[in-house]
């Protein structure tokens, strides 16, 4: 990750390294609560809603290199059941790992001339900027590799009725008789021949009887 600019020290998510120092072994805890930022999770399937609070554990540690950031993030995650569509809560704990690099250091803490000049190595750190570090990104990575790629209410969770929508778990026994077209149709055409056999029996009777009427007169 190349180098952040203009980082604002007023961002509840950017910290201050400053009282570290560049003194190898030296560490520091930090305690701090802050509201979620928009679209923290896996977009349409779960994630901590905007403006929910997040409690964010850390350690920092100064190494030659720069400062190693250990730390833990709480929260509520929201979505719904990828089986039976019901909302769900869980609690969420993600933790993560990163060091923000000197930008005037090489990998073994040594100062270089000019930063930055390998542009693919950059891409894959993170650097300080004035003794600040944002922790957006690396929130952001861990709360995903946290949550559930599919999330349902219970691990026993049946789904829903795929033909009339209800849900199953509500109702284990639940079914619909399965027709078979073939056969409907054919229950179709015998019920037509046997109307038709009963209308050409009613209807034959009425000439009989008006016969007999005449001859008996």
């Amino acid at each position: 990750m190349a180098s952040n600019a203009r980082l604002d020290h007023r961002n509840p998510l950017v910290f201050d390294t400053h009282e570290l120092g560049r003194r190898p072994g030296a560490q520091q805890r930090l305690t701090r609560t802050i509201d979620a930022p928009r679209d923290l999770g896996l977009q349409g399937v779960i994630g901590v809603p905007e403006g929910a609070p997040v409690e964010l554990d850390l350690r920092l540690e100064s190494v030659m290199e720069g400062v190693l950031v250990t730390g833990t993030a709480r929260a509520r995650a929201e979505g719904e059941c990828v089986r039976c569509l019901e909302p769900i809560e869980q609690q969420l704990e993600a933790d993560f790992q990163e060091l923000f690099s000197y930008p005037d250091a090489d990998d073994r803490g040594r100062v270089i001339a000019e930063p930055g000049d390998d542009a693919e190595d950059d891409e894959d750190r993170y650097f300080l900027e004035d003794g600040l570090f944002d922790l957006e990104p690396l929130l952001r990575d861990a709360v995903v590799l946290a949550l559930p790629m599919q999330p349902v209410c219970r691990e026993d969770c049946l789904g829903l009725c795929s033909e009339c929508g209800a849900r199953l778990t509500d109702d284990p026994d639940h079914h619909h008789d399965a027709v078979d077209i073939r056969w409907a149709a054919l229950q179709g055409l015998a019920g037509s021949l046997e109307d038709g056999e009963k209308d050409e029996m009613s209807g034959g009777a009425l000439p009989s009887a008006h016969a007999d009427e005449k001859q008996e007169k």
